[in-house]
């Protein structure tokens, strides 16, 4: 099984790509869970729509190879951040070429705030089933990002997060083997 992430910010020493990171050390034996970069996107245009990008069309291959797709994403201004819009509106066009339909999903972010990302999950949430992606539930996973709780190479270091993280990739697991996609 292979699950592709999306974080949602373009900082290379992003605290959710750490959360990110450690997600994928946490993957089960028999799932792969890789990044699938967002970083080279241009701002989304219908005049692209005619004659993609290269990096679109990567973008959107990459999102068509995986079973299922995990949102790891800030939150910026109580929202999503426009990079993630972005590249969600990529996988979304030209009208009736979307990659996202029918795809299951989940959603997680970490931020020094007492909610987390809670704002930006639920933003999120709200255009994914739009996309009509199959969004996991639960468990909903909030994370505070407190210093030296996930090493810059994604260890867990904070033991009380360490279970969490693992009952989130162990749901995940379970939610995309359970809605993958149907091949024609």
């Amino acid at each position: 099984m292979r699950i592709g992430y999306i974080v949602g910010s373009l900082a290379q020493n992003s605290i959710n790509r750490r959360l990110a990171k450690a997600l994928e050390a946490l993957a089960p034996e028999g799932v792969e869970l890789f990044e699938i970069s967002i970083s080279e996107l241009p701002l989304y245009n219908w005049d692209f729509d005619a004659d993609y990008p290269a990096a679109a069309l990567d973008f959107k291959e990459a999102v068509s190879s995986a079973d299922g797709i995990l949102f790891v994403t800030p939150e910026y201004s109580r929202s999503v951040p426009a990079a993630l819009k972005n590249a969600i509106e990529w996988g979304a066009r030209p009208w009736g070429q979307a990659v996202w339909g029918g795809v299951p999903a989940a959603v997680i972010g970490t931020s020094p705030g007492g909610t987390g990302t809670a704002m930006a999950q639920q933003h999120l949430r709200n255009i994914l089933a739009h996309l009509d992606m199959k969004t996991m539930g639960q468990p909903e996973s909030f994370i505070q990002s407190r210093e030296g709780a996930i090493a810059e190479t994604g260890e867990v270091q904070d033991e009380t997060l360490l279970p969490i993280l693992q009952g989130f990739v162990e749901a995940l697991t379970a939610h995309v083997e359970a809605n993958a996609r149907v091949s024609a």
